[in-house]
């Protein structure tokens, strides 16, 4: 359920699971971050997208009732999309609810169709967010609005996410839109794009 395309130091990742609006099972969170954490040192851009009309709906609500939710392994796919070295971006071909926020939040760049909406309802479940989330999100959006998203459980469309800065792009064909954004770090000297990566972060 989780679809690996390699094309040469572009590794492109899919959530395959359409049928269950690309919900996530412990599994395909593990084969998730076992991918990017083996194409650090192999690939300088990794795209992560999904299937379908939904990037993913977050964790599967059967696995959710097992523990899933308050799992360490949405940390451990996080972290290691943070600490890959290229250039990580997020084609967002739908909407991003619950823990695949935290996902999203760890790449460098984000791209959306203009249809997707975005929220996390840890407030609503009674569940604490991912510990790395609400500072990145926080650095995306302000600490306000990060609340809003929180802790108030706004629910928001593409054109707010971009306005707000969650987002960076808006795209009909997102895939397309991330594939052209990873041609400079494509073409660079791996050193050069990991050095920029690291003045930044």
């Amino acid at each position: 359920m989780i679809e690996v395309s390699r094309e040469d130091a572009l590794w492109i990742i899919k959530i395959n699971r359409p049928e269950k609006a690309n919900s996530l099972t412990r599994r395909m969170l593990r084969d998730l971050a076992l991918t990017v954490e083996d194409a650090a040192g192999k690939a300088q851009t990794i795209i992560l997208t999904g299937e379908g009309k939904v990037f993913s709906a977050g964790a599967d609500l059967e696995a959710a009732k097992q523990g899933l939710a308050v799992d360490p392994i949405w940390e451990r796919l996080s972290r290691a999309i943070a600490n890959f070295p290229g250039l990580s971006i997020a084609a967002l071909n739908g909407t991003v609810a619950g823990g695949a926020m935290g996902m999203v939040l760890a790449c460098d760049l984000r791209v959306s169709v203009p249809g997707a909406n975005f929220f996390y309802p840890v407030m609503k479940l009674g569940f604490l967010p991912q510990p790395s989330d609400p500072g990145r999100l926080a650095a995306l959006v302000g600490v306000s609005r990060a609340k809003m998203i929180l802790m108030a459980g706004e629910k928001i469309d593409a054109m707010q996410a971009e306005e707000w800065g969650l987002v960076d792009r808006l795209s009909d064909d997102p895939l397309k839109a991330a594939r052209s954004l990873a041609e400079a770090a494509m073409a660079a000297d791996p050193r050069h794009v990991a050095g920029i990566k690291a003045l930044l972060d």
